[in-house]
């Protein structure tokens, strides 16, 4: 499933200055595919400007040297109203764009939407979608590829960490032979995957690898040790010094456990709320499982933030993947 770039082209074409926005908690793919978009917009003689519901998490810093991209919180209405375009990025869903999801419904802007999650919610913005991409640093570097635009180091440093991190490094099963081609591509125009990693993942502090042993101590495994859970509570991270983005990944942990299928994290929120992060093997549809909790993703990882408090929500949703794997058997 192509993305008509051609199209994207005419639509931005008339457009002087354009707001980019993504989802909370933003990761390397909302991030880098924003970095990149800017650069490709700006390569083409636009004005950009990169507004997201929540400041950029300290352990992705790296990938915004400049801190081009800021907070809603810090940029005043004006400078918003004069943005005659608005492109959302990495994700299709009103809940997964927080305080932003109020400057997308009044804005009167022209707007565009590039993601290649599955599902999504009608966000009133033309849509330039590619379910089967790995990524949505991806389609950034496609664009950058269709519409002739010269990848730069400063381009392709983001889009790397983006499509690297969104395919776990290249092992998940959404890699293609032309993700390494990007990859390539990339590394080629300056992308350094080495150091990409290094600051993503060799640069924990104590209280993350703390954090990472109680969620390891308090897993539990069912169904003959294929589903595991575990949750983290806000006294947790208050506890041992941690930051919310410190849970970043952890629902990756129990998946190393040989039989495990299935797993999921529980991660409290203030005001009653609990983020709940999916990941499978194919044995159940995570997105479809996360899209009745008002949240999606892909088949094999999915989030959803559920308004309940922990106990009931681990209950609640714990039955639903009971059935969807019931179903899947």
């Amino acid at each position: 499933m192509s993305v008509d770039w051609t199209r994207f082209a005419e639509r931005i074409k008339p457009l002087q200055t354009i707001l980019l926005t993504s989802h909370v908690r933003p990761d390397c793919d909302a991030l880098g595919s924003e970095l990149g978009m800017a650069l490709l917009l700006e390569a083409l003689g636009k004005q950009v400007r990169i507004v997201n519901p929540q400041a950029t998490p300290a352990m992705y810093a790296f990938l915004d040297p400049h801190q081009r991209i800021r907070p809603r919180e810090e940029v005043s209405d004006q400078e918003i109203a004069e943005c005659d375009g608005l492109i959302i990025l990495d994700t299709s869903a009103w809940a997964q764009l927080g305080c932003m999801a109020e400057v997308v419904r009044a804005s009167e802007a022209c707007k565009l939407l590039v993601d290649h999650h599955v599902g999504e919610d009608d966000l009133g913005a033309e849509l330039f979608k590619d379910r089967q991409a790995e990524a949505t640093g991806w389609l950034v570097y496609d664009a950058a590829r269709c519409l002739n635009v010269p990848l730069t180091p400063e381009m392709a440093e983001p889009l790397f960490a983006a499509v690297a991190t969104d395919t776990g490094w290249f092992r998940f099963s959404s890699t293609r032979p032309q993700t390494f081609a990007c990859a390539a591509d990339l590394v080629r125009a300056g992308a350094r995957p080495t150091w990409i990693y290094d600051q993503l993942y060799q640069r924990d502090t104590v209280a993350r690898v703390r954090l990472r042993g109680r969620v390891l101590e308090r897993l539990q495994c069912e169904d003959n040790g294929e589903l595991a859970y575990t949750f983290v509570t806000m006294d947790d991270l208050k506890e041992l010094g941690a930051l919310p983005s410190d849970t970043e990944d952890l629902v990756n942990e129990a998946l190393g456990i040989a039989g495990v299928t299935v797993s999921l994290i529980f991660i409290e929120q203030p005001e009653q709320k609990v983020k709940v992060s999916f990941r499978s093997r194919g044995t159940i549809d995570c997105n479809q499982v996360a899209r009745q909790f008002g949240g999606g993703g892909h088949r094999e990882a999915a989030g959803a933030t559920v308004a309940m408090a922990l106990a009931e929500a681990e209950r609640v949703v714990l039955d639903a993947v009971r059935k969807a794997k019931q179903n899947q058997s």
